[in-house]
Parts: C-alpha cells; structure tokens; sequence
C-alpha cells in the first residue's frame, strides 16, 4: 500500500497495491479519476466525522494518525476516538469543536480519487464554503435527522444552486437518534424536494446515515432495510464526472503562446491553455475571439504526447494551420457552434470575500479565465438576506460574506458564457487594484436566470 502523509496536517492519499487490485499499476492510480466533492451542514450536523469516517472505513489513514486522534480525542474528554479530528486540524477549531477553515483531504479507492473540502456551516464562514464548493462535482449536505431542514440547510442549498454545482447528496445524519425511522427520512426527503424545484437544483441522491456508526456511509447498514439506494462511498465512486464538460460547446483559452525552434521543429508556434468546455480534435475549424479569423488544428500536443482529441479540463497545446495572430487572453471555439458572448456590460452574482465593502463605482481587476482587464461597479441590484434567502433592494454596499447581484462594466469586452452553461468560462475573480487581494468571487447570469427564494 502507497500513502502519504503531509506532516503539517492531516492529509492522506492511498493506492492500492498491485497485489490489493490484481495488478494495478501506479500509472494505472495516477490515471483514475478525479472527483471533487464538497461537504456543508449547520454547526454538528456532522461534517467532519462524515469525512473521518470515510477515511476510517476505507483505510485511508495510517496508524499514527489514528493513535494522535485518538491521544486528542481523550485530551478533550472524548470516551471513544473523534473522528472529526482528522479533518478539524486547526488548534481553534479542535478547541471550539467547529470547523473554521476550508479543510482540503485526499484519499483513493481502487475505482477513483477524491479531493474533499470540508466547509464551515457557520453564517460568517460564507466566503469559506463558496471557496470550498466553487470546484466540486458534488456537494454533499448533512441534516441531523432530529431538527429536519432548517435556515442553514436553505442557505446551503442556495450556494450549492449558485455555483451550478452538478449533483447534490442530502445525507440525513445522526438516524440513530430517531431510530433509523423511515417516516423521519421520508419528511425530510418530501421537504427538500419542494426546495430543490424551486433553487433548480440539477441532480439530488437522498441517503439516511450515522457518520458516527457508519451507518450507509462506506458500508450498506443493516438498521434500514427500508433503504435501497447506495451508500455515500459507492455514490461518490459512480456519479460521472467531466460527461457534461464535454457536451458543451468547445472552449479553449489560450494561456500561453510557445514558439521555439528545434531539430523536430525548425519553425514552431503552439498555443497552450486548459480546455474549459468541449471537445477539440486535429482537423477542427477554429475561430479565434476577439479577431474573427479562422485556423485549423493540425497537433494537440499534451507534454510529448500527440493526441487526436482533447477534452476538459485537459491542459494541452494546440497547433494551428492559418491564423497565428493569437496571445494570451484570446478565446479559441468551434466554428459553426454557439459562440461566447462579448460584452463589456456584466451581470454578476456576487459573493464577497473582503473586509472592505463593495459599493457602487468602486474599480476592480477582473480575472476571467486566461484574461485580465479593469472594472467599475455600476449598480447593486440586490443583496441575499443570508438568513430568510429573500433578495434585499435598495442597498447602497455589499459587506464581508453577502451575496449579491451586481452590474458591473469592464474596460475591454469579456468573451464568456453564462455560469449555468459553463462554469469555466462564466466565473471570474475580483482583484484589488491596490493591494491585489482577491476580494469577490463571481458567477455570470442573465434576467432569466436569476430567482428568488421565498418559502
């Protein structure tokens, strides 16, 4: 068995051997899969333990992490080990019993690798799940079984709608206290279901658990034979990841333009970027943005590799037969398929990340994939009540942690997507002018695609 440890906390990787797999190799580990997935919850609703007891129960943790756990669990009076400490890393959040930060773990199974961010559920810890959940393939939300859906669950589950976060696990916890009842989970189910119609939520799996027993979390429970779905681990194995990536329209921008010359190569100029949707293939027809000229694959290099087609997010350089007036910051798509917009006017959900409050005429770097260009905010058209979820008008500034639509206009045009198209193309930063902090992170939208939730 391969693991690794990073000393400073408490982050594992397992690999299976290649007597544990039948002969997997270590290439064969590095190929896998990736998912990324996410956790949110109110405060105890189980965040942590979920994610110690899927690395406990899939043997992703070395015995002397074990043994530290275990000495801190006893230090604060724990009777028997806490898993929660293998995510709660910070000396505060062990002392507090609470999750502060963005906590990032890495484990394997022998069907994938996972990055897990554990999020903090408290109301001021807004920015941190954002973060958190801004990457992920799935969001996990834990409800404690006794209290049912409650204000943080909302809260939650509209970030998770925010960032078009493509499937969404309700795990409903701690069923051990309500007797592994089926009318309990039921409820909870019928409940949420009425709330995900109305946030649109793409793709929800409901799962009764107990973190703490590990109860349907790794392995199928036996207190709920009423349940016939899978358990967390199998799901996360199985939910398809990058399949819709793929079924976009093509997008490549081009993060750096190589020319050099050598033996293979007398006369070479590449374009190197990250596919952010789409598939591209040698022979493909491209049109370049903002210059409207076309040019044709002729390579797709990935390293020394030479492929026939790349897909997202694959970082590859292409070779072009035609138009090489291209930098840093264009946009390379399919011709003949939906285009990118390209537009200086922009309409941002907003959530923001800094001390200091947004306001209106307020001037920003802007970051949007490979490109960069300046801002000025021009209206605040609402803000999230982050309680209640009902959108606030009239509001003359966005503080640390509110969520808001903006309008905002950029000093050249931007060529995006819409964040419920592509969440690559359609998501950009806000920067600082004077400190370069990065001080809000955005989602770009439409009239029709903005609601308001109301229950």
């Amino acid at each position: 068995m391969l693991q690794q440890i990073n000393k400073s906390g408490i982050q594992t990787f397992h690999t299976p051997s290649p007597a544990e797999e039948g002969g997997q190799s270590l290439t064969g580990f590095l190929d896998m899969e990736l998912l990324r997935f996410s956790t949110a919850g109110s405060v105890d609703d189980g965040k942590s333990t979920l994610i110690g007891r899927l690395l406990y129960d899939s043997k992703s943790i070395f015995e002397d992490q074990l043994l530290a756990v275990q000495e801190a669990s006893n230090r604060l009076g724990n009777e028997e080990i806490n898993l929660a400490l293998l995510t709660d890393g910070l000396r505060a959040e062990r002392e507090q019993g609470i999750t502060i930060d963005v906590a990032y773990r890495y484990f394997a199974t022998p069907k994938r690798k996972f990055i897990i961010a554990d999020t903090p559920g408290h109301i001021e810890y807004t920015r941190n799940m954002v973060t958190g959940a801004s990457t992920a393939d799935v969001a996990i939300i834990l409800i404690d079984a006794r209290n049912g859906i409650v204000e943080q669950t909302k809260r939650h589950s509209y970030i998770a709608s925010l960032l078009q976060i493509p499937n969404v696990i309700l795990a409903i916890n701690k069923m051990d206290l309500v007797d592994f009842s089926e009318e309990v989970y039921n409820a909870i189910q019928q409940e949420f279901e009425g709330i995900a119609a109305i946030l649109k939520l793409k793709k929800i799996h409901f799962i009764p658990i107990s973190a703490k027993n590990g109860d349907n979390v790794v392995d199928a429970s036996l207190h709920t034979p009423w349940y016939k779905g899978k358990t967390i681990l199998n799901l996360l194995e199985s939910i398809p990841v990058h399949q819709i990536d793929n079924e976009i329209p093509p997008r490549f921008p081009v993060q750096y333009v190589i020319e050099s010359q050598n033996d293979r190569y007398p006369v070479y100029k590449g374009f190197a970027g990250r596919i952010s949707g789409g598939v591209f293939s040698v022979g493909d027809i491209l049109l370049a943005i903002p210059s409207n000229r076309l040019s044709t694959i002729t390579a797709i290099n990935e390293g020394p590799a030479e492929l026939s087609e790349a897909f997202t997010p694959q970082s590859v350089t292409l070779s072009l037969d035609g138009n090489t007036d291209i930098k840093r910051g264009d946009m390379l798509v399919r011709l003949n398929k939906k285009y990118p917009k390209y537009s200086s006017t922009i309409s941002l959900q907003v959530c923001w990340l800094n001390i200091k409050p947004l306001t209106v005429g307020a001037k920003y770097i802007i970051k949007h994939t490979t490109d960069e260009t300046k801002a000025s905010i021009t209206d605040i058209r609402y803000k999230v009540n982050i309680n209640t979820l009902e959108n606030i008008t009239d509001v003359k500034s966005v503080l640390m942690n509110d969520i808001a639509l903006i309008t905002l206009k950029t000093l050249k045009p931007l060529k995006y997507d819409d964040y419920c198209e592509n969440r690559l193309t359609g998501s950009l930063i806000l920067i600082d002018e004077n400190t370069f902090e990065t001080v809000g992170a955005g989602m770009i939208v439409t009239d029709e695609e903005i609601f308001s939730f109301n229950i």
